[in-house]
This record gives structure tokens, sequence and C-alpha cells, in this order.
């Protein structure tokens, strides 16, 4: 575990205050004497200056503000940090960077965004990379099995943080601390499709749940899930990679299980029969699979790939299509 003398010469940003970019700083304020942090609003800003808290999401979370400079100013943040962390929801990640003109030449971004940005129907790396001439080498990702609602608790959770060589041990002190551990690994896009895949999944498990299957099935989805994944990502980018390590199967099997899964909970609606549309509206936080589905799926059609989970789930969310009807068809292909 590093110490805030060590790292003290490293300045860093979250851009997001949801629950994820909550749970980023609070994991950041372990290591760094301040953290800089880009809130929503002055709502936002000015409640947790008085209060301590975020107001929305993990209220149970106290910081110490002399650790903290907010602001709503992404300009503000990005010029004054080494490293900026990006934690919106994908469908913001746009309008917060759309907004970014200062010079970010030289600068580390991490991707803690686990969903396609709709603006260019594409990964985070790619879009950064396309739109804003970020070089992949100055790029990392962040992946689990990591929910925010552990961290807020303190329970040890482990990430995974995919980045060139030179670039994990800064981020590997950066994250880790007596509730955090974290692994290092060179599979940057493995890392961001497999984060957005796990959520398309588990909305697929919540599903299954909602609609009446039991853990047997679930099991035997998610055994299905990770094999397709894999074909997925070799797809997309083959390179050494075995997906039964923690940021793959871990990240996977925690979303698919977990109560505390948006994406699993968005599922379970529809397949208790709420349609997706309300399903949706009925949340109060973003579920990305639903939106990467969309991408995803033709993505894999593109690529003339064997990916008949995705391929169900996606027809159920945009096609309205039955979900028990379609259930029954993957039944007799899961082995």
């Amino acid at each position: 575990m590093a110490n805030k003398d060590q790292i003290d010469d490293r300045v860093v940003g979250v851009i997001g205050s949801g629950s994820f970019a909550t749970a980023i700083v609070k994991m950041l304020t372990e290591n760094c004497k301040v953290v800089h942090w880009c809130v929503r609003n002055e709502f936002v800003k000015g409640a947790i200056e008085l209060r301590h808290h975020n107001p929305t999401y993990l209220t149970a979370v106290n910081f110490n503000v002399k650790n903290l400079a907010i602001t709503t100013n992404v300009n503000e943040l990005v010029s004054a940090c080494d490293i900026v962390v990006l934690a919106t929801p994908s469908i913001y990640l746009s309008e917060s960077l759309d907004k970014m003109t200062c010079d970010y030449s030289g600068k580390m971004f991490v991707s803690a965004i686990k969903g396609i940005v709709p603006k260019v129907n594409d990964v985070v790396a790619n879009y950064l990379h396309d739109e804003f001439k970020i070089d992949f080498k100055d790029q990392a990702v962040i992946a689990g099995p990591c929910h925010a609602e552990e961290v807020a608790m303190e329970r040890l959770s482990y990430l995974t943080i995919a980045s060139t060589a030179e670039n994990q041990k800064i981020l590997h002190d950066l994250f880790s601390s007596h509730f955090i551990k974290v692994n290092s690994s060179c599979d940057v896009m493995g890392n961001e499709y497999s984060a957005i895949l796990k959520n398309i999944y588990a909305i697929g498990a919540g599903i299954a749940s909602g609609l009446g299957y039991g853990d047997n099935f679930t099991a035997v989805f998610v055994t299905n899930a990770i094999r397709e994944m894999e074909v997925f990502l070799e797809g997309i980018h083959e390179t050494p990679r075995d997906v039964n390590e923690s940021a793959y199967l871990g990240d996977l099997l925690v979303t698919a299980y977990s109560l505390f899964s948006r994406n699993r909970n968005l599922g379970n609606l529809i397949g208790k029969g709420y349609t997706v549309k309300s399903a949706i509206q009925s949340m109060n936080m973003i579920a990305e699979g639903y939106y990467a589905a969309d991408s995803i799926y033709k993505t894999s059609k593109d690529k003339n790939l064997k990916t008949p989970i995705i391929d169900i789930i996606y027809s159920i969310l945009y096609e309205e299509k039955n979900a028990e009807k379609q259930y029954k068809k993957l039944t007799a292909i899961l082995n």
C-alpha cells in the first residue's frame, strides 16, 4: 500500500459524481493529499462542501473536504491534474468532455466507464483517441470486480487496472489501500470490452431471475456467457489473455449475481413483466448494459461472431421480443 508522501507529486482528478465516481474519490483520498473532483452542478458541489458527503450517491461516505478540490468546471480540473479519471455514465461523457478546451497534452486519462459512448458508438479508448487525439499509451482502464457500495463499506474489493507497463506502478500505488487490492494488466481493450459485456450478460441473468429460473440455470448461463465473452474479445482484439481472471470472469460473476448490480436489477424487472421503457424509468441509476447492447450486437454481426446470448438479450431490449419465449429458445442452446 502506498502512502501520501510517496505520491503527493501526482495530481489526480475525477470527473463524475455518481456512485462509482464517489467510490473512486474515496479510494484516492487514502493515498492523495488532495483529490480534485469535478461534479455535475453547484448543488452537488455545495452539498459535499457543507455536509461532507455526496447528497445522492453513497451518502454514507464522509469526506474530509480539506482533501478535496471540488469544481463544476472540467477545464479547471483537467488543467490542474496530471491524471484524470473519467467516471461519468457513458451517455454523459461527451457532454462533459466536449467542454474541454484546455491543454491536456501529456496527461493520463483513466476510464472507469463501463459502457459505449453513444456519440460515436464506440468504447471510451477509441473515443479519446479519435476525438481528442489522446494516445493509447496515455490511457488506462479500471475494471472490477468492484461494486461501489462495498467500497463505501470498506469491504475488501479488487480492481484490475489495464495500462502500459510504465504506468502500472503509478496507478497501483494510487488506488491500493487496506480495502482495495489492485491487479495490473496490459490488455486495455480486452478489459474495457469485458467490463461492457458483463453488464449485458448481467441483464440476461436478471431476466432469468425475473422469469423464475433458479441458481442451476444461472450457473449454466454464466458459464456460457464467459465462453461467449472470450469469442467476442478474440474477434475484437486478439491477444494473450485468460478470461478466467478476475477482471473478466470475476467481474461477470459479481455483476450477474449481486443484488447491488443495477444491470441485473434492470433485467429482473423485465423478466417480471415490465416493459423495457418502464423498467429503465423505474431505476434511479444508469444501467450501462442497456445502452451497450445495441452497439455490441451490431459489432458482433459486423464481425460475424457467434454470440447467441447477446442476440437474445438484444431481441428483448430492442426488438420487443417476449422474454419468456426468447429464454425458452436460449435453454435449448446452452450447455
